[in-house]
Formats: structure tokens, sequence, C-alpha cells
């Protein structure tokens, strides 16, 4: 695609997708001369990041410029050469909607700023003990009971659906892919209240809206426990595209490790067969995954050991990265 005007002193804009270049899958060459831009890359994605170069080239105020000037101003560009490829596959940021919630709009921009930043995950935490924040058909007071409140007792919310899939579509079109997840088991409250069942009990606990971790966990010996998770996995695997789905897996301080290790494996086998691959925070090494599984590194003091044993390793400890 070329913009150009006519005569000698023709200046231009070209866009280059060509699948014979060498730049990688994320890959790209940018070249700016005193009259011509150059974006070349062997995919979209490629050229979608030398898009993002040019914009981190430009000053500041361009992006705001129709705001900020009543008249148009001129903006410079070096002279220059980049050829760049990105040195992590998995480039990442996890929102966390379930303790705040976050309107659909909110995400749509931490995706564009991600984008920005030539990132390509969005970790989308969808529940946890203060609320259930994506809708269930199967399972509707997961958001007509649980999605009600978030820490602080304020209003929580949910999407819908629809609205979800409309959040995957959007970050699809800026080549970022959407990694939902559903915490469990120690993570479950909002669930728990939402259905009595799947307490051990047989009763549903209150509402949380506090901060405190660890101190709840659906019955890990009825069926319908996973009956359930095969039900919200599939639901949620259909709107999504990408091929990860999060199981969570922290601060799982209610079960024994011989029961934790057993819900890991039964739900991993849930995950496949809903045609993803699963990802679990680092204490999911404990137990035996699949070479497909993923482990999440998130505790800076993870036992090294586990850590061995996980088949594929996301870096995130939480302390700094």
């Amino acid at each position: 695609m070329t913009n150009a005007s006519s005569g000698a002193q023709a200046s231009a804009i070209d866009l280059v997708v060509d699948a014979q270049r060498t730049t990688g899958v994320e890959g790209y060459e940018l070249t700016i001369s005193p009259r011509r831009v150059t974006l070349a890359a062997s995919t979209p994605a490629g050229l979608f990041y030398a898009t993002q170069t040019v914009r981190q080239l430009l000053p500041y105020w361009s992006e705001y410029e129709a705001v900020a000037f009543p008249q148009p101003q001129a903006a410079t560009l070096p002279s220059l050469r980049i050829r760049d490829s990105p040195r992590f596959e998995w480039r990442g940021a996890m929102l966390d909607v379930a303790r705040h919630f976050f309107s659909v709009d909110d995400v749509k921009r931490f995706i564009d700023l991600e984008a920005l930043h030539k990132m390509n995950r969005l970790h989308l935490h969808l529940a946890d003990d203060q609320g259930w924040r994506i809708e269930i058909r199967k399972w509707p007071d997961l958001t007509a009971k649980g999605s009600v409140t978030e820490v602080g007792g304020t209003p929580g919310g949910f999407y819908t659906q629809a609205q979800f899939a409309e959040i995957v579509s959007y970050a699809a079109e800026r080549f970022v892919t959407v990694v939902p997840e559903i915490d469990m088991p120690g993570h479950t409250n909002a669930a728990l209240a939402s259905y009595a069942a799947l307490n051990c009990s047989g009763q549903a606990p209150p509402a949380f809206t506090g901060i405190d971790v660890g101190f709840s966990a659906p019955c890990v010996d009825k069926e319908i426990t996973y009956r359930f998770l095969d039900d919200v996995v599939r639901e949620i695997a259909g709107l999504t595209p990408g091929r990860y789905f999060h199981m969570g897996g922290d601060e799982a301080r209610k079960l024994t490790a011989d029961q934790y290790r057993a819900f890991v494996e039964r739900v991993q086998t849930i995950v496949q067969a809903h045609g993803k691959e699963m990802i679990g925070w680092d204490e999911t090494a404990a137990a035996a995954l699949a070479p497909t599984s993923i482990v999440q590194h998130w505790r800076p003091n993870a036992p090294a050991a586990a850590l061995a044993r996980a088949p594929r390793l996301i870096l995130s400890p939480g302390n700094r990265v």
C-alpha cells in the first residue's frame, strides 16, 4: 500500500507483507529515508508491530493532535533502519477483573496499551473469591449471585458471552491472544456462594469482599464439581480461539497434597478434552502434567526441582521479572 504524491519529489509510505522475508512470525524491517518510509514483514503481525514502532518514534502529541492543536502540526521522523524480532514468544500482562470489575471499554483500552508496547497475550483473571465475571449459560447463578460483589463491597459486574467474544475479537485484531483464567480450586468462593451443591457441606458460604486467600475449595470428591468445571471450560473454550485455558491452581490451602494433585490432573484432562492447553500457576508443577501443559512461575521462592519438571514455563515471578 503506497501513499504518494505525483512528480519527481514524490514521497511514499510503503507497507509490504512478503512471506519470503526472513523476519520471522512477528519480526519486521523499518526503513526511514528522506522521502520514503518502508514497513516490511513476512506476516501481518510483523507489519502491525512495525506500525507500533512508527507510533513510538512520533512525538507523543501526534496521538492527540486533533485535540491538542487547532491547526495540524509537522512531525519529523529520523532516518534509520530497524530490523526487529521479539526475544520472547510470550509477552503478556494480566488484568484482574475478578477482584475489581472493569468494563468492556476499560479492557479494550488495556489491550490498546498492550499492543502499543508489542505485547501479545492478555491474561484475563475472570473468577476468584470476590466475583465471577463471565456468563456461563448452563450455570446462570454464577452471574446472578456470584458477580454482584468485589473487593471493598462495591458492586461488581460480569461480561455476557457476547461481550466476552467482543473483547476476544478486539484483541485478535491487534494480535493479542486472550488467555481466560478461572482460578481453582483455592479461589472459588464466588462459585461456592452461587451453588451450594459444590460445597462438601451442601451449604453455600456468604459472599466475600475481603482480600484473604486460601480459605475456599470446592468439594473435590463430588462428581458435580467436575460436571460444573466441564461446563465452564466448554463454554469459555467455545468463545476463545486461542490455544490456552488457565486453571489457576495457586494457594489451595484447604486440600491435602494428594487431593490437590488429583484435582489438577483431572482438570487437565477436561481442558484437553475441549481442545485447549492447560496453564496453571507454579503450584501445579507438583502434578503429573502433560507435555502440552504450561506452568506459570509466579512465586520467587517456588521450588526449583518442581519447576524443572514443568513441560513448559511462563516466567512472571511476583516481585520482579
